[in-house]
């Protein structure tokens, strides 16, 4: 274990390792990532992995934006042997109630002025895209075919690769127990390996990020939340799109190796560490699912599991410095889209780190906006 760092990241998610390797490229190179299981153990290898551009506010789309340009390349970018299976089928978004209809206007009028080339379709329309959905009910829908799928493991992997070519380590299997503050200011770390001096230490763990807060007296805006998944057989490829409802509470595509993974939110889900699955979940998801596309019925789910999301109270992240710890900064409250967010996330945190100015702005992201009540609600969330 290393001794001294200027960086101790806490998370090896794909937004601790992205962070890790913006930093190492921009010559910050003794860089360490703490892991307490292995990469993509938590959140990241826990999601559904679709990447989308049509959120219901200005900050979600141009992070989104901009995360999803740079997946097209980043296989390439960094050097990565493997495949991240970056699939661009497209997100379709169904409306069930008038209100959401009237939202998904004011959506697709933001996104247009962002560059997002996202469509408001007819049911006839979505039933081009997606043949066999099932329309009853529904009102309109929404398309935009550069959303689509990742690997989250292969692409977790991607970015520690190359941070670690750079120069940057990685520690797995390994705890971070306590986080050393004197007179107000990051000294180090504490780990069950050993202890590591540092001023800066960024905060990217999850579901667990609360804990890390308190490790320097912080009591953050966040709770975490159990969300499941179920999983289907293997069959032929019949849904290129990602179909997602807010209003009907689900999500569901078809991945590259032929299975379905859907999930769905549920308002009493427990908010603390837990993982278990529950049948009511299984319940729950399948009539829902096979309400919208029933050919689903004849497909058979093979297993769930379940993950965290760290939710903030307008459902977008927390970026950034804090006031009360110089030298703690955060890249928290994801509120289930930290997956989509990495290649933003990497970039925007790095440069703050560092005192350059951030590609995209994230001033509104800061903790400081739950104090001033400046908060801006994301409405495009399952």
């Amino acid at each position: 274990m290393v001794k001294t760092a200027d960086v101790v990241i806490i998370g090896g998610g794909i937004s601790g390792v992205a962070i890790a390797y913006n930093l190492a490229k921009k010559g910050i190179k003794d860089v360490v990532v703490i892991e307490k299981n292995y990469l993509a153990s938590g959140a990241t290898g826990r999601c559904g992995a679709g990447i989308r551009q049509q959120w219901g506010t200005e900050m979600n789309c141009r992070m989104s934006k901009y995360s999803c340009e740079a997946f097209e390349t980043l296989k390439e970018d960094l050097d990565y042997d493997g495949d991240i299976e970056f699939k661009q089928g497209g997100y379709l978004i169904i409306s069930s109630t008038e209100k959401e209809h009237e939202q998904f206007k004011k959506n697709i009028a933001l996104q247009n002025s962002l560059g997002i080339q996202s469509k408001l379709l007819t049911l006839d329309e979505a039933k081009e895209v997606v043949p066999f959905l099932n329309t009853d009910g529904l009102i309109s829908a929404t398309f935009h075919q550069k959303d689509g799928h990742l690997n989250p493991f292969h692409t977790t992997q991607a970015y520690a690769e190359a941070a670690k070519r750079l120069g940057a380590q990685i520690h797995t299997f390994t705890e971070v127990t306590d986080i050393i503050v004197e007179n107000g200011k990051i000294k180090g770390v504490k780990t069950n390996r050993g202890d590591i001096a540092t001023n800066v230490v960024v905060n990217a763990a999850g579901g667990y990020s609360q804990l890390i807060g308190n490790m320097v007296g912080l009591e953050l805006p966040v709770f975490s939340e159990r969300h499941q998944i179920l999983v289907t057989e293997a069959v032929e490829p019949i849904l290129d799109p990602m179909v997602m409802s807010f209003s009907l509470n689900l999500y569901c595509q078809q991945v590259p190796h032929g299975g379905f993974i859907m999930g769905r939110g549920d308002e009493g889900e427990p908010r603390d560490l837990r993982i278990t699955s529950g049948w009511h979940f299984v319940e729950e998801m399948t009539k829902t699912i096979t309400r919208v596309l029933p050919p689903l019925k004849n497909v058979r789910f093979l297993r769930q599991w379940a993950g965290l999301y760290n939710i903030t109270p307008d459902r977008q992240p927390i970026y950034g410095p804090v006031d009360e710890v110089e030298g703690f900064y955060l890249a928290i409250g994801f509120s289930g889209h930290g997956f989509m967010l990495a290649p933003a996330t990497g970039i925007v945190i790095a440069e703050s780190i560092i005192g350059e100015k951030t590609t995209l702005p994230i001033d509104m992201l800061h903790i400081n906006r739950f104090k001033e009540g400046n908060l801006i609600f994301e409405p495009s969330v399952v």
